[in-house]
């Protein structure tokens, strides 16, 4: 038989007293305090390590990009490099990348940007090649090239295409349009006024790099300072709550894309003007990956709600660095493209982190 003093010894709830002395142990309080407070600082660490990484990523390489070229390059620091080389290459991509980071801040895309070009191009020199005015053949081109964006827009605002889709048709069909409009032929120009835009150097400085510069400057005060800016982010974040909120949504992403187009078509008369001839074959080609690859480096989510007009910008110029970089450095063509790709992609990891 069991000795009843022992049975009377034991506790009537241990699990309660094994609880109360676990809890109320000020040692463990302390070190479940420390524990947590070290994992909130690390987690804390990474979101801003993150932020800083899609805020001033593309700047900070591209400023890596710049110093080791000035040590390791040759001749990289002179004027005419980094006026003619550097900056007059980028400015086209850059003009291109401003359309395409307020299209991408709707939530949309444009595909359809390097056939704008060569329509656009290809309108302008063939009106001047029939003796038509300079002024007359810049007016119509720009014009054909705002008629292409309200195509787009007019898909994708009022039908409901996916924008994908809406932009795709005219970067397959805009480039036969082109075709069309010189039966395929490279067409030469010598008309110094209209080939302005191209060839000018007011002050020493490339036409382009100035246009580019403009661009730049009018798109971020109207994306910062005007209500369909506003609207712009309102729409890219969330369309129905903005439409609940009496935006215009649709009226909104019609002018955006028939901006992108306009910006795409300036654009092809700077090519056109800058190669003395109209080639409807290769304008523009692969202009629409460069312009969405600068907006995403700049780190700007693809999924919309925020528009980087000077990230874009700066995006396109470290992207045209680096490859000069590597090209200049032996590297070929198709290896630096994969590089590029590489870049984009931890743009993109980048962007993942903080969803």
């Amino acid at each position: 038989m069991s000795d009843p003093r022992q049975a009377d010894s034991r506790p009537a709830n241990p699990g309660a007293t094994r609880s109360t002395e676990t809890v109320g142990h000020p040692v463990a309080e302390s070190s479940a305090g420390s524990t947590t407070a070290a994992v909130g600082d690390s987690a804390r660490r990474k979101v801003q390590w993150t932020l800083w990484g899609q805020r001033y990523g593309a700047i900070a390489a591209l400023v890596a990009l710049f110093i080791y070229n000035a040590i390791d390059t040759p001749f990289f620091l002179s004027r005419s490099s980094l006026l003619f080389v550097l900056l007059r290459q980028a400015a086209p991509i850059a003009i291109v990348a401003v359309g395409m980071a307020i299209v991408i801040g709707t939530a949309g895309i444009d595909l359809s940007v390097g056939s704008v070009m060569a329509i656009a191009g290809q309108v302008g020199a063939t009106l001047v090649l029939h003796g038509h005015p300079f002024l007359l053949a810049i007016v119509a081109a720009l014009l054909v090239s705002a008629l292409c964006g309200l195509f787009n827009g007019t898909l994708v605002a009022r039908f409901g295409v996916q924008p994908i889709i809406a932009t795709l048709i005219l970067f397959i069909a805009g480039r036969g349009i082109a075709q069309l409009i010189t039966g395929g032929e490279l067409q030469p120009l010598a008309n110094p006024a209209f080939q302005w835009i191209g060839l000018a150097r007011p002050s020493g400085v490339p036409a382009q790099v100035i246009v580019a510069f403009v661009v730049a400057v009018v798109a971020w005060l109207v994306m910062r300072l005007t209500v369909y800016g506003r609207h712009v982010l309102a729409v890219g974040g969330n369309e129905a709550a903005s439409r609940l909120a009496g935006v215009p949504a649709s009226r909104v992403k019609l002018v955006t894309y028939v901006t992108s187009a306009f910006l795409a078509g300036l654009v092809g008369l700077i090519a056109v003007s800058a190669n003395s001839a109209s080639d409807a074959n290769n304008t523009g080609v692969g202009m629409e990956l460069d312009a969405i690859a600068a907006v995403a480096v700049a780190g700007t989510p693809l999924t919309g709600g925020k528009v980087t007009v000077w990230g874009a910008v700066v995006g396109a110029v470290m992207l045209k660095l680096l490859q000069n970089t590597l090209i200049s450095h032996g590297i070929t063509k198709e290896v630096a493209q994969m590089i590029e790709g590489a870049v984009i992609i931890a743009a993109l990891a980048l962007q993942r982190q903080e969803a």
